[in-house]
């Protein structure tokens, strides 16, 4: 039997069987008591009251998605608002990069809002961390966990939401499982965080269902915190010239996008993008966390390179804490960033991998 939905009609319907078949009409079925249905249906036929139940309901909402007949997209169960809401309460906060379960206490004590769990440097192709480390980190913090998963490995995303992680990172930091296709993040419950460099990349991983946007910078873990401004800038940028078009441009410019018109007006309409928006990449500083924040980000990715010098990394991640949470406040910001100067000497920036000033099409 092949159900169908339009927005017209919103009660489903069904195509004629291919042999006859009688049955009483579903309004009937609904009002059947529990132990009478028995009797009235066919054994393998029973499955089809909750079947037709669970489809109107959803036909309520103005769409349905059949995937191969065998998982259905519940709004209602994977509601969109509730996993962006999520993610909004990690806004104006510090998320961590740990490997393991001495850094991940030391970065709740430091007061980071959400643990990034990765695995340790491995060689070869980078995938998502092993579960037995995601689970010995949760039973020991209080705080939210993340895990990346691989761009396009949905069956990665799958492990880790059985796992229990509270958010899910689909990164290209790790290695690509999927070069053209992303994951369709509307399968799950949990808020997903996608990566971008301009507004364009942004707006198509939110039409895609991700919670959180991470404009993605340095991703060798140099301290080099040049293209993650680059990117910042190029978004933010695209926002300001966004909000003073007319409202006639917004159709080309969405179309010189590559983004959904829908998210392109809701984004001139809120100033801002429709969900909360982090930097990653380079932020070893304290000063580095208050620049991305001044440039209008709702908080911070800090890499695991804040664990791999020095002596003393609690005030390391202490500091970028502070200094997200008063960003414009230049007395907190001078009083975290004294004595950093030895404890930041591995992370500086070689100048065989810097990139002279004004080349590169500046």
């Amino acid at each position: 039997m092949f159900i169908e939905t339009s927005r017209t009609n919103k009660t489903p319907t069904a195509t004629p069987l291919l042999f006859p078949l009688r049955l009483p009409p579903l309004q009937a079925i609904y009002q059947t008591p529990k132990l009478k249905v028995r009797n009235t249906l066919p054994r393998w036929l029973l499955p089809l009251k909750h079947f037709h139940k669970h489809l109107a309901a959803m036909a309520e909402d103005g769409a349905v998605t059949l995937y191969k007949a065998t998982s259905i997209t519940d709004a209602k169960k994977n509601s969109f608002s509730i996993k962006a809401g999520l993610a909004q309460m990690l806004r104006g906060g510090a998320i961590v990069e740990v490997s393991t379960l001495s850094q991940a206490k030391i970065a709740e004590e430091a007061g980071a809002c959400c643990l990034v769990i990765t695995e340790p440097n491995r060689q070869g192709i980078s995938r998502m961390p092993d579960p037995s480390i995601i689970k010995q980190i949760k039973r020991c913090v209080l705080i939210p966990v993340m895990a990346r998963s691989r761009v396009g490995h949905f069956v990665e995303a799958q492990i880790l939401e059985r796992v229990g992680v509270d958010y899910i990172d689909e990164s290209e930091v790790l290695a690509i499982a999927d070069e053209d296709n992303f994951i369709n993040k509307h399968n799950f419950g949990c808020p997903f965080v996608c990566g971008c460099k301009n507004l364009g990349d942004a707006l198509r991983r939110v039409r895609e269902g991700a919670a959180m946007i991470r404009t993605q910078g340095d991703l060798l873990g140099t301290g080099n915190i040049a293209e993650t401004v680059k990117n910042v800038r190029s978004v933010m940028g695209e926002i300001r010239i966004l909000n003073n078009m007319d409202e006639d441009e917004v159709f080309a410019f969405s179309k010189e996008i590559a983004a959904p018109y829908d998210l392109v007006a809701q984004t001139k309409q809120m100033g801002r993008l429709p969900v909360v928006h982090f930097a990653a990449g380079g932020i070893v500083t304290p000063a580095d966390a208050a620049l991305m924040m001044q440039l209008g980000c709702g908080g911070v990715f800090v890499g695991s390179e804040v664990f791999d010098n020095g002596s003393d990394p609690y005030k390391r991640v202490r500091g970028i804490v502070e200094a997200v949470r008063h960003y414009n406040d230049p007395h907190v910001l001078v009083e975290n960033s004294c004595g950093l100067e030895e404890e930041m000497a591995g992370l500086n920036v070689s100048e065989e991998t810097m990139e002279p000033f004004g080349e590169g099409g500046a």
